[in-house]
């Protein structure tokens, strides 16, 4: 015995979360914008992670700036 299952014009829901990507922001940019872009991904203030990225560049040995610069080459803008 065959079912047959008709789905015209039934709606489904889903319940994934939106897609996120990262992008250097223009409005809220210091130097190349990219704090600001993860921070609008992250759904924190700029300024901690600011203050967080100098934390790591001056405890991590200069580590903090090489991912910075790496990230403002290969990041896009809004």
């Amino acid at each position: 015995m065959t079912e047959n299952f008709a789905t015209t014009g039934s709606t489904q829901t889903t319940t994934e979360s939106p897609v996120r990507k990262f992008r250097r922001s223009r409005e809220d940019a210091m130097i190349a914008g990219v704090c600001a872009g993860a921070a609008k991904g992250l759904n924190v203030d700029a300024t901690i992670l600011r203050v967080l990225l100098v934390a790591a560049t001056l405890l991590g040995f200069g580590a903090g700036i090489v991912i910075y610069l790496v990230c403002w080459v290969l990041v896009p803008q809004e």
